[in-house]
């Protein structure tokens, strides 16, 4: 439920807060299992949220994406400003991110519609590049779209099944210059190389262009029932009870988020050496869109564990003196330099030496980046496109930069 509670004070915006209650019939499960071990324990007593305007961060996780909420506002043929975030959730995507499903009764909304195949893709690129152009699309035609999950980036994409596999395939934009899924697919395969556990990954064309297939591992194919398991899913921005955009960035940060980890994890050591590696990683290519919605922890079997990596691109960037990341990397802030990335690695379950250990390693898989990007295919004009953000010399700064000033005498 979300209502509306006007703050106290002059000249304040309303602020939306939601009471989420477990059903009763739910807790009497044999096999209940909380949505958020640490924010939605298991009780019949309702629990209030202000953030995320009122909506738990566990359920937040299974709403659009910005190219999901576009889908929806042409669908519904609002404004995003009318559209409120219980209507999101209702409007979402039939097979949202993790295992949530959302609907206004007891039973369980009505069955799933059929996934989309691959030989369809040309015609939802066709749709998604007139969303784009009108914000406007035919009824059924809508309907084939896929609104998104908050996993997935901001670009069109559609849910895809292939051989008892779902895959989210990231489509091309009109008025790309380059071709951004080959280039992703690259460096997700870098990444692989030097070491990270990445999504599988693979390319499909689509008429004269190609999408981005990226395996759904929050989705398991079970031949004894004929359906896909869907398992748990917990967003980064979910793991630090913390808020989307600047009024919610003071918690946006690795330090904090392998705090979590420790917490929520398994396997706690090899999940934040992990989530360690892909902060090296993303200040290496300068991934500056690593923000928490795209770290994710996944409720296997046998718990939590660190979710595959995923949406890492590039960002070519003229600075070489500093190149920040979305989170806070070490006791210098944001900075994605040598200097700062080792100041605090104990965070991570690392000593110096370890860390320095692990950096080298890296780098050296990181450096044959151009050859592995030309073997997969990325055109000569786009590996220099790229140039810029991969390896950088900043990121090599062993010292903060120190200002100096002259004073006249």
């Amino acid at each position: 439920m979300l209502r509306r509670h006007p703050q106290r004070g002059k000249m304040t915006s309303p602020v939306a807060y939601g009471t989420f209650t477990y059903g009763k019939r739910y807790l009497e499960r044999f096999n209940v299992l909380e949505l958020d071990p640490y924010h939605l324990k298991l009780t019949a007593k309702p629990m209030k949220f202000t953030m995320l305007k009122g909506i738990p961060g566990a359920l937040r996780d299974a709403s659009p994406d910005a190219w999901g909420r576009r889908v929806i506002q042409a669908r519904l043929a609002k404004e995003e400003s009318e559209i409120s975030e219980i209507e999101y959730l209702l409007n979402g995507p039939d097979d949202g991110a993790g295992n949530l499903r959302f609907g206004l009764a007891p039973q369980p909304p009505g069955p799933s519609k059929p996934f989309n195949r691959t030989h369809q893709l040309e015609a939802l690129v066709q749709a998604a590049e007139h969303l784009e152009e009108t914000g406007q699309l035919p009824h059924e035609v809508l309907e084939q779209l896929e609104p998104g999950t908050s996993m997935g980036g901001a670009r069109p994409k559609a849910s895809i099944e292939d051989g008892h596999r779902i895959y989210l395939a990231k489509l091309p934009e009109k008025n790309d210059k380059h071709n951004m899924q080959r280039i992703e697919y690259a460096t997700l395969e870098l990444a692989r190389t030097a070491g990270l556990n990445v999504c599988g990954t693979r390319i499909e064309p689509v008429g004269k262009a190609e999408a981005l297939m990226l395996l759904r591992f929050e989705r398991e194919w079970n031949p004894d029932v004929g359906a896909y398991a869907r398992h748990g899913l917990a967003s980064g921005l979910t793991l630090l009870n913390a808020e989307d955009g600047i009024r919610g960035r003071e918690r946006w940060s690795y330090l904090l988020l392998a705090d979590e980890v420790r917490r929520w994890s398994v396997k706690p050591d090899a999940d934040r050496l992990e989530l360690f590696k892909r902060m090296v990683f993303n200040a290496m290519v300068t991934n500056n869109d690593d923000h928490p919605r795209n770290h994710a922890m996944l409720r296997t079997t046998a718990g939590w564990r660190l979710s595959p990596a995923y949406d890492i691109v590039p960002v070519p960037l003229i600075s070489q003196e500093r190149r920040d990341l979305a989170l806070e990397v070490g006791k210098y802030g944001r900075v994605a330099s040598l200097y700062n990335i080792l100041s605090d690695c104990g965070a991570f379950g690392l000593s110096r030496e370890d860390a320095e250990s692990v950096i080298a390693t890296m780098e050296q898989a990181v450096k044959g980046w151009k050859e592995l990007f030309f073997r997969h295919g990325v055109e000569t004009r786009s590996i220099e496109y790229v140039s810029q953000a991969i390896l950088p010399g900043c990121f090599f700064r062993r010292e903060p930069i120190v200002m100096g000033f002259w004073k006249a005498h």
